[in-house]
């Protein structure tokens, strides 16, 4: 079968086999050839993409729920969607989640996600309590941040590199309803942005919609997005009609001048501010959940998306070098995100760093490639890194300088013979 990540590049023709029992999957282990587990298709390059792969969809079980604590116990095929439709009428709502609910539990461990409020709360995995792991030889250890300590810290953002997660035991957070009180405030250019994000670091929610292809003093003009949940409201997500792009969008839709009006237009459609106004939490969550398809706007030659992160020391200068190159360039993408991170954790290949994070999408092109080395170029000279769950061409040199700890990594899987069974076009491209 063909299989692609989100960005719709590249497409590999793989051999899928799913599981529905661990002795399914133990045999599918024993087998001789490497692998490389895949969920629901939602990390955007090629880190779930090989010859073979095995499918955790059907591993989807709900298998128990603390109402006291908050501890749910799943299978990792279960997504963040089916979480939310059981567990929020209820009362209960994920601790993080990334800008869409359609990922499974297994892919939000393995890609160590993070929300708009992990400059309050970390990643996904902070609230992960435990979970099982199958190896090569077919056999389940438990992991946890006080048993198996260090494959537990390789295997949250580890891409799938570790094993296969069988289950997870994930601590919820209660809430009082549906609804999200979101302020918006227009700002200028980066500095003002940024400035933004220090004034309200205490808002449990921040995110900024921002305009890459801005020049001169209006570099960086964005809208910050504040939110906090509601103490009242519905109990259940709302769920607008989804709006579906129907084929792909010819290439030449999508140009500097094309970007540059959206951007233009959505900046100018928000008022200077707007406090605390009620709004459903699928749309501050969830935004492009309600465009089906919205990956095919791109064109069909897919897209990729470039995410970033830099230390707050550089931040400021390395985001103007950035968007100033971007915006020469005519590169730019209308669904220019910059969020807000705290302090890294001790996971080996966990992305945030405690500072300012930039993803922007770019469709696949000729000059693409050559350009985002560029801006590799000034991501590792501010000290930054790039997200392993967007990434579909960074060279080894750029992982290996921008993840410090990718030797325990390897060390690990070679030790333990993870590398003669577990490996993604991405893993033989970075040299993991």
């Amino acid at each position: 079968m063909k299989i692609t990540g989100w960005g719709r590049y590249p497409v590999v023709e793989a051999e899928a086999e799913g599981f529905e029992t661990r002795r399914d999957l133990a045999e599918a282990l024993l087998r001789p050839g490497r692998l490389i587990p895949y969920g629901s298709g939602r990390s955007y390059g090629d880190s779930a993409l090989a010859d073979r792969v095995v499918l955790n969809r059907r591993f989807d079980k709900l298998r128990g729920f603390d109402p006291r604590t908050g501890l749910l116990h799943c299978e990792s095929g279960v997504t963040l969607e089916e979480i939310i439709a059981v567990f929020l009428p209820r009362g209960w709502f994920l601790p993080v989640t990334p800008g869409t609910r359609f990922i499974t539990v297994g892919g939000a461990v393995a890609s160590d996600v993070h929300g708009k409020n992990h400059h309050k709360v970390g990643c996904f995995t902070r609230f992960v309590e435990e979970f099982g792991l199958m190896g090569v030889d077919g056999n389940e250890i438990r992991c946890s941040p006080a048993q198996n300590t260090r494959m537990f810290q390789a295997t949250c953002g580890g891409m799938g590199l570790t094993g296969v997660i069988l289950d997870v035991v994930l601590r919820l957070q209660p809430i009082q309803s549906a609804c999200i009180r979101e302020t918006l405030i227009r700002c200028r250019n980066l500095d003002e942005v940024l400035e933004g994000f220090e004034r309200h670091a205490e808002t449990p929610y921040s995110v900024a919609w921002i305009d890459c292809l801005a020049r001169g003093r209006k570099v960086g003009r964005s809208v910050l997005m504040l939110g906090d949940h509601a103490a009242a409201g519905r109990r259940s997500m709302r769920r607008d009609p989804v709006r579906t792009v129907p084929a792909d969008l010819p290439g030449f839709c999508l140009n500097r001048y094309s970007v540059a009006l959206f951007n233009r237009i959505y900046y100018n459609a928000h008022p200077q501010r707007v406090e605390g106004r009620l709004v459903p939490m699928d749309r501050f969550f969830y935004p492009l959940d309600r465009i089906g398809d919205w990956n095919r706007m791109y064109g069909q030659k897919g897209f990729t998306q470039y995410q970033l992160v830099l230390p707050k020391a550089s931040g400021r200068r390395g985001l103007i070098e950035i968007l100033t190159r971007i915006s020469e360039a005519g590169l730019g993408s209308f669904l220019g995100v910059l969020k807000l991170f705290g302090p890294e954790n001790d996971n080996l290949l966990s992305f945030p760093m405690e500072g300012y994070t930039l993803a922007l999408d770019f469709k696949i092109e000729k000059r693409l490639f050559a350009f985002l080395d560029e801006l590799d170029r000034v991501v590792l000279d501010c000290g930054g890194r790039l997200y392993l769950t967007k990434d579909v061409r960074m060279s080894k040199e750029t992982f290996r300088r921008g993840y410090p700890r990718w030797r325990q990594f390897s060390e690990l899987r070679r030790r333990l013979g993870l590398d003669a069974k577990f490996s993604s076009r991405q893993s033989e491209r970075l040299r993991i």
